[in-house]
């Protein structure tokens, strides 16, 4: 039986600083961390906790774990967010179309999500703002302020409360989401052949995406850039087998504005970054340390290329990887607990030594999952974590 030695902020950081604290950190509750509502509700039932559902994340249908959930499954890490801009009308509005109800979210970019209400999973893309815009149009068009002070009214007293009054780790909600949102904006596929064939307007747009988020972490570091342990920033650069688009395009288009916002980041404050990038994303691993990021989420293992064994030989020293604790398309939601035990328990084997490992699911838990299942992911975590 193994004692903790450590304060769960102490334990991530020093997870973070590649050196071996008393166990493996834990983490769940984050916009890429987190747990579905259907899958929430399960487990909240499997362990006789009472919680009145909360969604965190309309678009992925999140749900905010409670205290009690975050205490029983052993977790390190809070959570904290900046707001919608002060002038923003948005929210979830129900429509019908096609005879069936449709909720429906436009965001600030003036993207529209919408999820039908007799399928309440995921909320997908249904309008494309600049689906039809040419350059000329982007200059006329009403990107939000990044810096925006309504945003970040309250954020400094609700990190201090969790950086003074809990043991902790605080990490950062998702930002910094410069490459996604034009295609979010755009419509993948005319995105990608815009990467090929109008590079101006590519990088008329992502420009617009890097001076908000630039706008926003200017106010945001100046709020609590003394206070959280942890950033998150991310955009999806790979599928299952590889590249989403052709590496060069990455490094002359995207990669610059990447790099000036970690670089921004890191001369205001001390904390660690964690980049997001779902798939096979290995061959990126090299250029994100070149930006300046210190691990990387959520390390995909059932992708090509992405074994634990090689990644951790081949980055181990450099970067911190946060997440890759069980295949979550194949193990997790089919397989028994036992197994789900043995998976965690032969990863974490790997991850660990010398630290620089963040223990959590490969992105979020996803409806569907058995709460034992989730049950046993964070028990053999914490009961596997210890180091000697």
């Amino acid at each position: 039986m193994h004692n903790e030695t450590m304060t769960p902020r102490e334990r991530v950081l020093r997870a973070l600083n590649h050196e071996e604290p008393d166990r493996v950190p834990i983490d769940l509750g984050g916009n890429q961390t987190g747990i579905h509502k259907f899958a929430y509700l399960d487990l909240l039932k499997h362990l006789g906790i009472k919680d009145e559902l909360e969604i965190m994340d309309p678009v992925q249908q999140l749900a905010q774990p409670c205290e009690a959930v975050l205490e029983r499954l052993r977790v390190d890490t809070r959570y904290v967010a900046a707001g919608a801009a002060s002038g923003w009308t948005g929210g979830i509005v129900q429509n019908e179309r096609g005879g069936r109800p449709w909720h429906d979210l436009t965001d600030e970019f003036g993207v529209t999500w919408s999820m039908p209400d007799d399928q309440p999973l995921y909320m997908d893309i249904s309008h494309h703002p600049l689906a039809n815009a040419t350059i000329d149009d982007l200059r006329d068009y009403p990107f939000p302020k990044g810096d925006d002070p309504g945003r970040f009214a309250g954020l400094r007293d609700q990190a201090l409360a969790l950086k003074k009054d809990t043991p902790y780790a605080v990490v950062s909600g998702i930002s910094g989401v410069v490459y996604e949102i034009c295609w979010y904006m755009r419509g993948l596929e005319r995105w990608l052949c815009d990467l090929m064939a109008d590079r101006e307007f590519c990088e008329a747009l992502i420009d617009q995406t890097l001076r908000f988020w630039m706008d926003w972490f200017g106010v945001f570091l100046d709020e609590v850039g003394d206070v959280v342990d942890v950033i998150m920033i991310g955009d999806d650069l790979a599928g299952q087998q590889g590249p989403i688009f052709d590496p060069g395009l990455y490094r002359s288009i995207v990669k610059p504005r990447h790099k000036q916002l970690v670089q921004f980041i890191k001369s205001r404050t001390q904390a660690k970054i964690w980049y997001h990038t779902c798939g096979a994303c290995a061959t990126y691993i090299p250029d994100l340390l070149d930006n300046g990021i210190d691990a990387l989420n959520p390390v995909q293992i059932g992708a090509a290329g992405m074994a634990p064994a090689d990644l951790k030989a081949q980055f181990g020293k450099q970067l911190t990887f946060w997440g890759g604790g069980i295949d979550a398309q194949h193990v997790l939601p089919s397989a028994t607990p036992d197994e789900v035990r043995g998976h965690v328990r032969r990863h974490i084997e790997t991850w660990k030594p010398g630290g620089g490992y963040v223990f959590n699911n490969v992105h979020n838990i996803q409806a569907g999952v058995p709460p034992e299942n989730v049950v046993a992911l964070y028990d053999a975590a914490h009961e596997f974590g210890f180091y000697d």
